[in-house]
């Protein structure tokens, strides 16, 4: 069985996130998406929050592809959670060369700490490049339509907390 893990903060999940998913639930057969707790970003949405918005948007996409979505809540190194979750791959979403090099670092020290997981980078569709989390929600604090980068849902959950 292929195990892949897209981690990240999801704060809150987008639609290139959600693009993201889709695109790597063709590439393995399990999908676990780690949602890191990151006290030090200072999240908008609490882990609970964070899980139950990703479960609900990821559930018609689990009809549609036959693969298993798991949301996994992860505090731990990243190939540490790899480890624990049994995925063979870390898929990472790029939309610019400066996520390029970031990753590009992280790829090096996690292949260092545990050089049989792979990382898979997928591109951002052209459409869902600029969509980064922290811009949908100054947008929605200072008051703009995030409509078109998340769902009708999570813009709800953004309305609420503004």
């Amino acid at each position: 069985m292929r195990i892949g893990l897209y981690p990240g903060t999801f704060d809150p999940i987008t639609l290139g996130h959600l693009d993201i998913i889709r695109r790597a639930s063709a590439l393995v057969d399990r999908l676990v998406i780690g949602v890191a707790i990151n006290r030090d970003k200072g999240p908008l949405f609490s882990l609970e929050e964070r899980v139950t918005m990703i479960e609900a948007e990821c559930t018609d996409l689990m009809a549609q592809t036959n693969t298993e979505i798991i949301v996994h809540p992860f505090e731990n190194l990243l190939i540490d959670c790899a480890n624990d979750v049994g995925a063979g791959i870390i898929i990472r979403g790029l939309r610019a060369v400066a996520d390029f090099e970031y990753e590009y670092q992280m790829v090096g020290m996690n292949r260092k700490l545990d050089d049989s997981v792979e990382t898979v980078f997928l591109m951002a569709e052209a459409e869902h490049q600029a969509i980064a989390s922290k811009l949908v929600k100054e947008i929605a604090r200072l008051g703009g339509d995030v409509s078109k980068f998340v769902t009708p849902q999570v813009n709800q959950a953004l309305s609420n907390k503004f």
